[in-house]
């Protein structure tokens, strides 16, 4: 007898619960989580974050990639770096905007694990996450406390980084309208050399947080198919009727 085709394989392995019980594999609802302004600002903001990593990284040291030759290079990494930085910022507003009229998933409520459930159950991704009783994990569809926690603190680096940086380009111009506005911060964040520093300093933050990122989406989509990466992509995703989220 023919064995059967891969197709029918994959059918008959995606209706298999975690609890050994047959699914209709045809028995799911849609849920719309990301609007297209999300998403939008979601895959902007990495463009620009890897753009403002690359060029920062030249201009804090410019012979870190090799002797680049040609007129005005430096300017014009700072060019691209200061256009990038203005990027960024325009993502957060949206994103800011977004927190008053976007659904449950986008607004305040998604940015912080409250309650005593929510930090238990950031316990339990954290284990999921570390492949240690990952079927007692609890099930989001949106970003469950253990994420909540992680964006929030790189919007939180983010808006540091540029508030530093803007403190550092308006030291081109000490009477301009930025030193006016904001250079009075200045010595209350311990000078230029130590803006200066956290600037360059903080950046590392985001290689390592983009590696954690990616794993986390990857593990998602690859162990419990929850379609988190098509969903930034679409801007929902198919989840299975009677499955019970926390977030429902």
């Amino acid at each position: 007898m023919s064995p059967p085709p891969v197709s029918a394989l994959a059918a008959a392995t995606d209706a298999i619960g975690t609890t050994g019980a047959a699914v209709d594999p045809g028995n799911y609802r849609y849920v719309k989580l990301w609007h297209l302004p999300i998403r939008l600002m979601h895959w902007t903001a990495a463009l620009a974050v890897v753009v403002l990593f690359w060029t920062g990284m030249y201009l804090g040291r410019p012979y870190f990639m090799g002797a680049l030759s040609g007129s005005f290079v430096v300017q014009y990494a700072r060019l691209v770096h200061f256009i990038a930085a203005g990027v960024l910022v325009a993502t957060a507003v949206v994103r800011f905007y977004w927190l008053f009229v976007g659904n449950r998933y986008e607004r305040w409520g998604a940015l912080f694990p409250y309650g005593r459930r929510d930090w238990k159950d950031m316990w339990m991704m954290l284990r999921y996450y570390l492949f240690i009783h990952p079927e007692q994990a609890p099930k989001y569809l949106g970003h469950n406390p253990f994420q909540q926690i992680g964006y929030t603190l790189t919007y939180l680096v983010a808006a540091v980084m540029a508030l530093t940086g803007f403190l550092l380009f308006g030291q081109s111009n000490p009477n301009g309208w930025m030193m006016q506005t904001i250079g009075w911060l200045t010595p209350l964040l311990g000078g230029n050399q130590t803006i200066r520093l956290v600037h360059h300093a903080l950046p590392w933050y985001f290689p390592v947080f983009a590696i954690i990122h990616v794993y986390m989406a990857v593990r998602h989509d690859s162990v419990e198919r929850t379609g988190t990466i098509s969903s930034m992509v679409g801007g929902g995703r198919f989840v299975r009727v009677g499955e019970r989220y926390v977030d429902d």
